[in-house]
């Protein structure tokens, strides 16, 4: 397997640390309102990393961590504009987001740390960096990083000192020597939470708390850290800055960063005001579409997000559906889950070589329609290679968190029906074959019309008449 690494800025042979143990940590959450569909694909992109590694090396081989930031300026923020408590917020707002996750068949991670959680392990790192010169205390109170100090500052987001410093200035009250110093400590302000420290009652600051929790959890030197591209700088670079400095040691190998979520060619976020939240978008459509959609564009490259594309990975999700109806495929579970697919297999073998390429799902995908095809090609003539196509198209769509639903349910529009409810069209449907039977043409055919109108698709077939939604 190859993984692009924005440290090197190349595809590179993956090759875990450790044999037997495959290392991960993910950025999560800043938990203080609904997740949005940029969240969505961070979500559902590390997750498919997850899987796949876990194909490769065993579930019991991989150490998933993503992190959860349940202190900062918004959420405190937030709080006080709720006029309730911070770990009341927070807590409310980690179920949403487990809910969301659920909801879009993200799997848990093997740890999700809370900074909160983390607090002696954030003072005990900073007490290092201070001690090794790379951190002072202010007069304000507060404890900064010294960038300077740091050789290899910008080597992830390939930016220089001298250019960063360009235009910037140090502010009249500002206690920071130097204006790229970033804060590790900040003192503590009346009414916000805050925790005892060597430097006075204070609370930490964002990047720290994704230092400590990472090598707390997975080690100083671990296999990939992956999170939104907008993360690269600077808090990725912070991290890098922070961990290497303390630990004296590489701090992630590969670095995995998936492209920002677009709406009229500007990034999605809440600073904007341009974001749709995952709760409004699964209101309209069933959650595995909007997993299609996300994983229909390489992880890397930007997604653009319309109606128009979730309509587009509707009709391609149905596509893949509407082949599965009526068969019963072949293999256990566990195969049926994507975890055990026969290799030789040259449906498996295009669909494992485009994932080990970057995870290039696109290319994936196109397999799956291939095969797709081939069922459809033989469903008529040879049962029996139908159901095994059928099984290798429900384990490999399964390895990317799709294809989990009954057909029939799906195609019927479960619980994103609109319109007539199944019960009613059902009964529509007796009329019509009861019309047929009597060959009343002309009730037949206004029922059909009354059904079409309301998006109901009839299939008249030597078995009975099969319906599908739009």
């Amino acid at each position: 397997m190859h993984i692009y690494n924005n440290l090197s800025k190349q595809k590179e042979p993956f090759t875990p640390i450790d044999p037997q143990r495959v290392r991960m940590y993910v950025c999560g959450m800043t938990v203080y309102d609904l997740c949005h569909v940029g969240h969505a694909r961070a979500l559902v992109v590390f997750d498919l990393v997850y899987r796949y590694l876990c194909r490769l090396y065993g579930a019991d081989h991989v150490s998933y961590v993503r992190n959860i930031t349940d202190i900062d300026d918004k959420i405190i923020k937030r709080a006080a504009e709720n006029g309730e408590p911070v770990d009341q917020l927070t807590q409310r707002y980690i179920e949403e987001m487990d809910r969301d996750a659920d909801a879009l068949r993200v799997l848990r991670p093997n740890e999700e740390p809370r900074a909160t959680h983390y607090m002696d392990q954030i003072i005990a790192m900073i007490k290092v960096l201070e001690q090794k010169g790379f951190a002072y205390a202010a007069a304000n109170g507060d404890v900064y990083y010294s960038v300077s100090k740091f050789a290899h500052y910008g080597q992830l987001s390939g930016r220089q000192l001298q250019d960063l410093r360009a235009g910037e200035r140090v502010d009249v009250d500002e206690a920071k020597v130097d204006a790229l110093d970033f804060v590790l400590w900040k003192s503590a302000k009346p009414g916000e939470p805050s925790w005892e420290s060597p430097w006075g009652s204070g609370r930490p600051g964002w990047h720290i708390e994704c230092s400590a929790m990472s090598t707390q959890c997975l080690g100083d030197h671990f296999d990939i850290h992956g999170g939104g591209l907008d993360l690269q700088f600077p808090h990725h670079e912070n991290e890098i800055a922070q961990s290497e400095a303390a630990t004296g040691r590489k701090f992630a190998n590969v670095w995995m960063h998936n492209g920002h979520v677009r709406v009229d060619n500007e990034k999605m976020s809440k600073s904007l005001g341009n974001f749709f939240t995952i709760r409004e978008v699964l209101q309209q459509y069933d959650a595995e579409v909007m997993r299609f959609f996300i994983l229909n564009s390489h992880y890397r490259s930007p997604l653009n997000y319309s109606d128009q594309h979730l309509d587009q990975a509707k009709e391609s999700l149905r596509t893949l559906y509407q082949t599965l109806r009526g068969i019963s495929p072949e293999g256990s579970m566990k195969r049926v889950q994507g975890m055990d697919i026969a290799t030789e297999s040259p449906y498996a073998q295009r669909f494992y070589a485009a994932l080990d390429d970057d995870f290039n799902t696109p290319k994936a995908f196109s397999v799956l329609f291939d095969l797709s095809r081939e069922l459809n090609r033989v469903r008529e003539t040879d049962t029996q290679q139908a159901k095994a196509l059928g099984g290798e198209l429900l384990a490999l769509g399964g390895l990317l968190g799709l294809l989990q639903q009954d057909p029939e349910q799906y195609l019927q529009g479960g619980e994103h029906a609109g319109g007539l409810d199944n019960e009613a069209v059902d009964q529509l449907i007796q009329h019509r074959n009861e019309a047929r039977a009597t060959k009343n043409w002309a009730e037949s055919d206004r029922i059909r019309d009354l059904l079409a109108a309301d998006g109901i698709v009839l299939e008249d077939a030597a078995e009975g008449t099969r319906w599908r939604r739009e």
